[in-house]
């Protein structure tokens, strides 16, 4: 089933590959401090996987940031259940 999975992804990037590279339309792209003539499919390709990485590491550092959290709690209980243990033998 996996297999399938990642043959149907890769399917879908050809297929996206093949229809971007027909789309060779030059556009003028006026950014910040500047401005560029590029080619729309590769414009395109560039905001989207810059919006991509970003989106990775925003929610990759929440995530980091959650598992950290779990693990010390995880800690401070043990640490409460081992002193209750304790208490509860004296």
């Amino acid at each position: 089933m996996k297999i399938i999975k990642i043959v149907a992804v890769i399917a879908l990037f050809l297929i996206a590959l093949a229809l971007g590279s027909q789309n060779q339309t030059i556009v003028n792209f006026n950014y910040l401090l500047a401005q560029g003539d590029f080619h729309l499919s590769t414009l395109l390709g560039v905001v989207f996987v810059s919006g991509f990485v970003l989106a990775w590491i925003v929610f990759g550092s929440m995530h980091m940031k959650s598992q950290l959290q779990i693990h010390r709690l995880k800690k401070k209980l043990n640490k409460q259940s081992k002193q209750v243990a304790v208490e509860s033998k004296a």
